[in-house]
């Protein structure tokens, strides 16, 4: 269990640390499982959005800033321009 920065309450935590580094410790010991998967979904409209090729250190740096921001900074940004999809 951890106390969720995203949630703001006790939540299941994750099994190991989802990313590399200190900031893969950190949100290990301070993201929910839950708020781990809103990051997911977050991190694919980026990667289409900004058409990134993950393995590229342009697309690693702004994936990283981004996921510092999204649990531990003001929330990550929306790209430029971007209009979610309607639901049908």
């Amino acid at each position: 269990m951890v106390h969720c920065v995203k949630f703001g309450q006790e939540l299941p935590g994750l099994e190991e640390p989802p990313w590399p580094g200190e900031l893969g410790q950190r949100i290990y010991e301070n993201v929910s499982a839950q708020a781990w998967t809103l990051w997911k979904e977050h991190a694919k409209m980026l990667m289409n959005e900004y058409r990134l090729a993950p393995w590229t250190p342009e697309a690693q740096k702004i994936i990283n800033e981004q996921l510092e921001q999204f649990f531990f900074g003001q929330g990550a940004q929306l790209p430029p321009g971007f209009v979610p999809q309607r639901s049908k």
